[in-house]
């Protein structure tokens, strides 16, 4: 009964052949290679649908809040809480990300083998499916272009240092520079799936349903019979009735799914592997104008053997605003009085510890981590390291990502930091999040197989973020949409 004393409506029905759950890059990926199979395919998405015009339109504050899921701060709990990232709309996180692509290292491929006790996606395998994304996507090796001096200037250290670094890969066609990436690319040219896969999925006949959230896959035994879903603008509920769901909510949205629904409540979310990103304010003798660009046109890859990136994330106001949230507000102004020589630099580090989802009853998830010793070693060695290459690029000063740390402005000052900082110090972010229903075989705590197939159960299959075996330690993008396109090719052979 309700509050009011009154029986609820019964659920519409629609019965339907192919449901996909989640429009991101899995999702999308899905929606496009069923409907081009001949396939009739209806596509959930909890979101907002958000078009080029709406993006050049907002402010990107608002455009924050209504593109990201609990305005992009889910807390993951733990010694430090972490603040978690991802997008809530049509076209999933590829909105809102950096549209980077790269393909994930032969090296990691090959440990995910082993632990997974799968051999179906090694290096030759993925390649061949990356070359489908990077084509279908456009993908380009992008420059430096107008402006982004903060990227030139950290390129010129790392080579001053014989450090290795890459112009980024990204999936853009005539970029402007508008370094608003994070928020949504104004122009269009960032070639994020609701500019690609999804208008041609569509235009192959499948319906795209924005502003729906899936909440519970109803089953019969173990075969998936119908998946629940509660329409934002309404209220209204609808009890899908597929043949077949694709499962592809994120990182975090399809362990919890399960979890709600039931299934795999042991092995779904219990294990979710981050990438940490240090955030490090720099200030420079002269002008950056680090405003000016796009959100990185360098990354030094020096040690990615170790799951460390370095790169910028041009500045922006909002971004400014964020990383001087936890300091003294004296400090704050002296640092926006010499805006226009500041430049944030983001170190992306591989996380060894696991989350997890402690509770996923109702509401939303409680999400907790447990970062290891080994893990605050590495972000101190990362923060070690871009500390040298910042100072190597002419910076005169640094604010490290712990709000009650003083300016560094030596390497020396940066190794006494290092010494002292403790774990509850750092100020992390993270927006890359896998592995909460790894692909691996079921005695190795794996949730689907190769084809995405839920252990022990049918009708159900996983393609998004969740399944890949472990962090890859670069921008996950490209792994995943290869990792659905193999999913998918794998279901429709078998079919």
């Amino acid at each position: 009964m309700t509050r009011l004393g009154r029986a609820p409506r019964p659920a519409a029905e629609v019965d339907c052949d192919a449901l996909v759950v989640g429009s991101g890059a899995g999702g999308s990926v899905a929606a496009l290679e069923l409907a081009r199979a001949g396939r009739s395919v209806t596509v959930l998405e909890e979101g907002p649908r958000v078009g080029t015009r709406e993006l050049a339109e907002a402010d990107p504050a608002a455009s924050m809040r209504r593109l990201y899921r609990n305005a992009g701060a889910t807390a993951v709990f733990g010694t430090p809480t972490i603040a978690f990232g991802e997008a809530c709309a049509v076209g999933g996180t590829t909105v809102v990300n950096g549209g980077l692509l790269w393909a994930p290292p032969d090296a990691v491929l090959h440990r995910w083998a082993a632990r997974s006790g799968y051999g179906g996606n090694g290096p030759a395998a993925v390649a061949a499916r990356f070359d489908e994304v990077r084509t279908r996507l456009g993908m380009t090796v992008q420059g430096h272009g107008d402006g982004n001096r903060d990227s030139r200037l950290l390129a010129e250290a790392a080579e001053s240092l014989g450090w290795r670094w890459q112009h980024p890969q990204r999936a853009v066609r005539g970029c402007l520079h508008r370094n608003q990436c994070a928020t949504g690319c104004p122009t269009g040219a960032k070639q994020s799936t609701a500019l690609t896969y999804l208008p041609q999925a569509e235009a192959e006949g499948a319906r795209i349903v924005p502003g729906t959230r899936a909440v519970r896959i109803g089953h019969r035994g173990r075969r998936v019979r119908s998946v629940e879903a509660v329409e934002a603008a309404t209220g209204r509920r609808v009890r899908y009735r597929p043949r077949t769901v694709f499962l592809a909510a994120g990182p975090i949205g399809t362990p919890v799914l399960l979890r709600r629904s039931g299934i795999h409540t042991r092995t779904a979310g219990r294990r979710i592997e981050l990438h940490l990103n240090l955030r490090t304010i720099a200030r420079f003798p002269d002008t950056v104008d680090a405003a000016r660009g796009t959100m990185f046109t360098a990354q030094v890859h020096e040690h990615s053997g170790l799951g460390v990136l370095v790169m910028p994330s041009n500045l922006t106001p909002g971004g400014l605003g964020a990383a001087l949230a936890s300091r003294d507000p004296r400090q704050v102004d002296a640092l926006l009085a010499a805006q226009d020589r500041l430049a944030v630099f983001t170190t992306q580090v591989r996380m060894q510890g696991p989350a997890g989802i402690v509770s996923a009853v109702g509401g939303s998830p409680l999400l907790r981590h447990g970062m290891t010793r080994a893990d605050h070693h590495m972000l101190r060695l990362a923060f070690r390291r871009t500390a040298r290459l910042l100072f190597a690029a002419g910076a005169v000063e640094l604010l490290p990502p712990t709000g009650s740390a003083g300016p560094l402005r030596s390497a020396a000052d940066a190794e006494a930091y290092c010494a002292r900082v403790r774990p509850g110090d750092w100020e992390l972010v993270s927006v890359h999040a896998t592995s909460g229903c790894p692909m691996a075989r079921p005695e190795r705590g794996g949730v689907c197989d190769e084809a995405g197939r839920v252990h022990g159960w049918s009708g159900l299959h996983l393609c998004d973020a969740s399944v890949l075996p472990g962090a890859p330690g670069v921008s996950p993008q490209g792994t995943i949409m290869s990792f659905a396109h193999g999913i998918v090719g794998r279901h429709l052979e078998a079919r």
